[in-house]
């Protein structure tokens, strides 16, 4: 764990968050700097900075925690729906190098955007380009 990982700082209860769910290996809280009301962090207790650094057991627990607490923090704040992402890597918008998924409650006319938002302009794919891609990945996971 790095010294400087405020993430880890917050696990550890040096630095105090408004926690709304713990278990062994996960830890929930509200943003600090919410994007809106009930703006929910969730994080692996053991530090981990992408999500190809969890094992299989860390990021079950993980992505099983963000589909309990989902429709949780949305019944709380009373949201219409919610935005579920992960940045991973500071091109991604990463800020804190610890994985956190974050959910992102929704209002009818809040003026936010889906999350097809985040990448920018999209790239004009042929078919004969997407299929390279797609054999490219599905290699890299046989490999």
């Amino acid at each position: 764990m790095p010294d400087d990982c405020i993430f880890c700082s917050i696990v550890d209860g040096e630095i105090p968050a408004r926690t709304v769910c713990e278990t062994d290996d996960v830890l929930a809280f509200l943003d600090a700097n919410p994007l809106a009301r009930g703006h929910t962090l969730v994080i692996p207790k053991a530090h981990a900075e992408r999500v190809g650094n969890l094992d299989a057991d860390l990021a079950s627990a993980v992505f099983d925690a963000v589909s309990e607490l989902t429709p949780r923090v949305q019944n709380a704040v009373d949201a219409d729906g919610a935005n579920v992402g992960i940045n991973d890597g500071e091109a991604a918008g990463q800020e804190i190098p610890h994985v956190h998924a974050h959910v992102v409650p929704r209002f009818e006319g809040d003026g936010g955007a889906p999350i097809h938002a985040v990448a920018g302009k999209r790239p004009d794919l042929s078919d004969g380009e997407l299929d390279a891609i797609a054999e490219d990945v599905a290699s890299a996971i046989d490999g």
